[in-house]
């Protein structure tokens, strides 16, 4: 048997026949309400693969990369149409059973034996229910015989981080205009009055012009200012650049588990009384 696999073990395998003829692949695996083991898969057959039809995992086998089936293609796509195809009821999952029990054993639908689809023991204290199916001591009530023990699962939390954006940062520059002081210093001429004494070393110089005469000198006078010019000139460089901050934070969620719960009724003096655990 194959139903103690990881669902994911199943998905996207092809199914084929006892011969090794291919009836279609696996599209989904459908877990035991009890036990959270596989019962169910839906194999995609039809015209490009268009439509599924349930087979149970009962008997099934592995061989390489593909799903061993005990029956033929067509036991498979004639199989009863489920309505509501997201859960199978226990209505849903005993006509699916009567279906595939009458090609237990049959070698017109390429099916497998009796032994290939149910599970049969040989312990003392196993019983034969009305419709001769053999069930341990300990058996499934709400559908197929599985064993003599419930599975219980819960739900775990899954926690994971994804990077997402949180925000954008741009660096951009502009142009700002201030006012900013500088001493210069200048200068300038000023007009100074000379007064030279006549004597030898100058007297024929002095004597040069007429003795009594109207004339006029006149002197340049010269004075600095100041020009201001601009000019731009690298002073740094800034860029971008991220640092990673890691903080924690708490994250809720639901999950589910199941329970467990005992009920005892056994015959004490006179009257009967009934015991409820719960784990």
């Amino acid at each position: 048997m194959t139903n103690t696999v990881n669902p994911d073990a199943y998905i996207g395998r092809n199914a084929v026949d006892p011969e090794g003829n291919k009836i279609g692949s696996v599209g989904q695996v459908y877990l035991n309400d009890e036990t959270g083991q596989p019962d169910w898969i839906t194999v995609n057959t039809g015209l490009f693969g268009m439509k599924e039809n349930f087979a149970p995992l009962n008997g099934a086998t592995f061989s390489g990369d593909d799903l061993v089936l005990p029956y033929g293609k067509d036991v498979v796509k004639d199989s009863p149409d489920v309505s509501d195809a997201s859960h199978l009821d226990a209505d849903e999952q005993q006509s699916l059973y009567s279906y595939y029990e009458q090609y237990v054993g049959s070698n017109g639908g390429n099916g497998g034996t009796a032994a290939d689809y149910q599970t049969t023991t040989t312990n003392t204290t196993d019983e034969l229910a009305g419709n001769g199916e053999v069930r341990s001591a300990g058996h499934d009530t709400s559908g197929p015989n599985t064993d003599d023990a419930i599975t219980r699962s819960e739900e775990h939390l899954r926690v994971g981080t994804e990077k997402v954006e949180a925000g954008r940062a741009r660096l951009r520059k502009y142009v700002v205009t201030e006012q900013q002081s500088v001493q210069v210093p200048v200068s300038r001429e000023e007009v100074r009055l000379e007064r030279e004494p006549i004597t030898d070393a100058n007297r024929g110089e002095a004597l040069a012009g007429g003795t009594i005469t109207e004339e006029e000198h006149e002197v340049v006078l010269h004075a600095e200012r100041p020009v201001v010019a601009t000019e731009a000139v690298p002073v740094e460089r800034v860029r971008l650049g991220t640092e990673t901050i890691t903080d924690e934070e708490t994250v809720t969620g639901e999950v589910r588990k199941e329970q467990v719960e005992l009920d005892d009724s056994t015959v004490a003096g006179t009257g009967v009384g009934t015991e409820r655990r719960s784990n």
